[in-house]
């Protein structure tokens, strides 16, 4: 009987411990201020995942653009990061958010700016057009 009840205790936990090994990595959604530090400290790749004629009119310094809705954006992203830990933005925090979750699989730290370039702006910090 103690044969049977072990036999059920471990089918029942062990798919949670094999789900423990591929837990992704989480996705860290920051405030502008935060977002700020965490590009200025954190050796990470910033990359704007607008289209190229927003990311023309004006961009964070140092961000690299590879548009969130590309066909190729997951293997883009790779080649330019990595390994390194990411750091996205879009406008407002929409695509930003879609692109985080395509890129968890990447197994590396990924912040998001969640509110977006437009806060960035309207919290005074620069840009460069």
């Amino acid at each position: 009987m103690r044969t049977n009840h072990l036999i059920i205790m471990m089918g029942i936990f062990l798919p949670f411990l094999v789900n423990c090994q591929t837990i992704k990595p989480e996705i860290e959604y920051l405030t502008t201020q935060e977002f700020k530090k965490i590009i200025e400290l954190k050796n990470v790749v910033l990359i704007d995942v607008r289209t190229n004629a927003e990311f023309i009119e004006g961009h964070i310094t140092g961000a690299i653009n590879i548009d969130v809705y590309d066909a190729d954006f997951t293997t883009l992203v790779k080649s330019k990061t990595q390994g390194k830990s990411i750091a996205l933005y879009c406008r407002s925090g929409n695509r930003s958010k879609l692109a985080a979750s395509k890129l968890t699989d990447l197994k590396v730290e990924i912040y998001e700016l969640n509110y977006g370039f437009k806060d960035w702006v309207q919290s005074g910090y620069s840009v460069n057009k």
